[in-house]
């Protein structure tokens, strides 16, 4: 885990965050330049802004990372993967995947057992790190367990605490007990409700290895 005793470190594992339904080119663009300025891990941005984001960025060092079947996650298994697909044709790094939240509430765990094998598959044979969003807040503690069962199984790379858009903010207790669940080579990403420069480090200092937010400016700027 980086060491959060500088703001390069902190910017270096920030997933610069823009997902609002009426994101413009021009927030693209702004999101991308602040993304080069502070040398954040990658941008986080909807589907439809891939291929223009691929074009801002160039040959700096900051990745793409997009959202799949975001934020409900119900999406079918074969229309998570034909997404998949399409984020890396043009361009995607890294892909933030919803689990089936519907699935888990109906105790449906076969369908999400093939819906997270499916997901990570496809994104490892396209090369790709698959980070598998399990939106805490509207688990139980069965099956937040669950969840990282499967997840350990499929071998996704990360567990995503959060989309962000159902209210759940994430504490530093959240993350220590995904990493109590997940081996180390299974990485956490931290997100919802991380705006400040306190609120990242203390992420940080439980054993989040990325963060996600839409603050990432502030964070760093913050001393």
């Amino acid at each position: 885990m980086p060491s959060p005793t500088t703001q390069v470190d902190i910017a270096t594992i920030i997933d610069h965050t823009y997902l609002r339904a009426d994101c413009s080119t021009a927030d693209i663009k702004v999101l991308c330049s602040e993304a080069i300025r502070h040398v954040f891990k990658s941008v986080c941005i909807p589907p439809y802004y891939i291929f223009q984001a691929k074009k801002l960025l160039g040959d700096s060092r900051t990745k793409i990372c997009t959202v799949i079947a975001f934020p409900m996650g119900y999406s079918t298994t074969g229309a998570k993967v034909e997404e998949i697909k399409r984020a890396c044709n043009d361009g995607a790094d890294e892909l933030d995947v919803v689990v089936n939240i519907a699935a888990i509430k109906n105790n449906d765990w076969n369908t999400v057992r093939n819906d997270i094998e499916s997901t990570t598959m496809i994104s490892h044979l396209r090369g790709k790190k698959m980070k598998l969003i399990i939106e805490m807040g509207l688990l139980e503690e069965e099956e937040i367990v669950k969840v990282c069962e499967l997840a350990i199984h499929s071998g996704v790379d990360f567990v995503k605490t959060s989309t962000g858009f159902n209210g759940t903010i994430t504490t530093p207790e959240d993350i220590k007990h995904l990493r109590s669940l997940l081996p180390l080579d299974i990485k956490i990403k931290a997100s919802g409700g991380i705006r400040t420069n306190e609120d990242a480090l203390l992420m940080m200092k439980a054993g989040a290895d990325r963060i996600g937010t839409s603050s990432g400016v502030k964070i760093v700027s913050m001393r």
